[in-house]
């Protein structure tokens, strides 16, 4: 190890890079990082860098709750070790670098409260059946500005301007500048435009192994928000920022190969495979408790409902936007499901391994899968409405055992520690915690933060 972090030392110091930001999400997604002089990494990455267990209980207010009895321990340390395909130079910070750290406890065991450690979990149990996910992401945010009182505004306020791009969608270039800055990062992103409602972008990022593709989504969200800071200005995954315009998703296009490669989802003959059918049930099933991950703030809740081009039911269709799983019109090796209903803010790992987990019990225990919505699925009432709160979402996590025993039972009770005490001080502070309108205290907990 020594001999290879010197030789990784002095290559990067040939590259001009002489810090290594060592990253890693917690479970609210939010980037954690302790940058390294390149100089040191012989030293600073032999054993770590460590980091206390607290941060995976720690608030986006930075409040620490017990779970899994952290605190009783004595806040004990986990270690990282760097992952060298991982890195990544910034083009807007000269002489930095991205690269994940992957937790670590004491005895040298993954750590299962580490969303990583998670989802390659998952995924290992795909490649014990021979199967190996595919993945690709698309999200999109807000670019914003603050008044003079400190509250965020759109940069832009002109509707009907979906699907543009140039000065009139992007008057500062700060779009274009990121553009040109993700690109140099390397991770994938390919194409991107204005959104739906005014200041709202979306950028595309190219499918790959799942946790690459998580690793690449981990990278870009970090990098939009930091490059869109350097230029003055926010940058937000939130779901719903505003009350008066559209939410942003997050849509992650999922597909199974086997060890060649090959896709295993259609039939040869322009039809969908058993194991696709399979996957289908399992999210289908599984949708209730999916959506607390996919949708992990209380905010999340005001994105979803019927007709607003977000899913409202737990359904499948082809090629049908309304439907919580849409399966687009490729075959061959572009045959692929599009699980819609997931928001920006959600972690990408989590949004990734839950859809895995769920879709993997669909495969092991052959589910059959429920006939395809047609049409306009809001009222069809062959299948059940998607939890209409974030309370409802985590109660069905609660009872979904084979989830959470596919996921990591450490993770859960940490996600449910810090949402229901999310969910108890919205509901100490906000006088009508039953609104569809975006309240002040959702801005001030999750805009900054996601």
């Amino acid at each position: 190890m020594v001999n290879d972090l010197t030789k990784l030392r002095d290559d990067l110091g040939e590259r001009g890079i002489d810090v290594l930001r060592v990253m890693y999400s917690d479970v609210l997604g939010i980037p954690r990082s302790k940058d390294i002089l390149v100089s040191q990494l012989d030293k600073a990455c032999h054993n770590g860098p460590a980091f206390s267990q607290g941060v995976w209980t720690t608030t986006t207010g930075g409040e620490f709750h017990e779970a899994n009895g952290i605190a009783n321990d004595g806040l004990q340390d986990f270690f990282t070790q760097i992952v060298p395909s991982t890195i990544s130079p910034l083009a807007w910070e000269p002489g930095v670098a991205y690269v994940i750290g992957d937790a670590f406890n004491p005895d040298g065991k993954p750590n299962m409260m580490s969303p990583r450690s998670v989802l390659q979990k998952v995924i290992e149990s795909y490649q014990a059946l021979g199967l190996h996910p595919v993945v690709g992401p698309e999200l999109e945010f807000y670019i914003s500005t603050k008044d003079e009182n400190g509250n965020f505004q759109r940069s832009l306020s002109q509707t009907g301007r979906v699907y543009m791009t140039g000065t009139l969608v992007d008057p500062d270039g700060d779009f274009l500048h990121l553009m040109r800055m993700l690109d140099s990062l390397n991770i994938g992103a390919f194409a991107g435009n204005h959104e739906f409602s005014p200041s709202q972008y979306e950028v595309n990022l190219w499918h790959s192994e799942a946790l690459d593709a998580a690793d690449r989504t981990f990278f870009f969200k970090s990098a939009v928000k930091d490059i869109i800071a350097k230029r003055g200005k926010h940058a937000t995954f939130l779901g719903k920022p505003w009350s008066d315009e559209g939410g942003s998703g997050f849509h992650l296009h999922f597909s199974v190969t086997d060890a060649d490669g090959i896709n295993k989802m259609h039939d040869g003959r322009g039809n969908l495979s058993p194991a696709a059918k399979m996957l289908i049930a399992g999210i289908v099933k599984h949708a209730n408790a999916l959506t607390a991950f996919t949708n992990p703030t209380i905010n999340s809740f005001k994105r979803l409902g019927p007709d607003t081009l977000a899913p409202y039911r737990s359904n499948w269709g082809y090629d049908n936007r309304s439907c919580m799983v849409r399966v687009p019109p490729e075959r061959g090796q572009g045959t692929r499901l599009e699980i819609r209903v997931g928001d920006g803010a959600a972690n990408p790992y989590l949004v990734i391994a839950a859809i895995l987990a769920a879709g993997l019990d669909g495969i092991v225990n052959e589910m059959e899968c429920p006939p395809d919505a047609v049409g306009m699925a809001y009222d069809n009432e062959d299948a059940e409405i998607l939890p209409e709160s974030f309370t409802q979402s985590l109660d069905a996590l609660e009872v979904d055992d084979a989830l959470r025993n596919q996921l990591s039972q450490e993770l859960v009770n940490v996600f449910m520690v810090l949402k229901r005490d999310e969910i108890a001080r919205y509901e100490a502070a906000v006088e009508d915690p039953t609104t569809r309108e975006v309240t002040d205290w959702e801005i001030t907990e999750y805009a900054e933060a996601y």
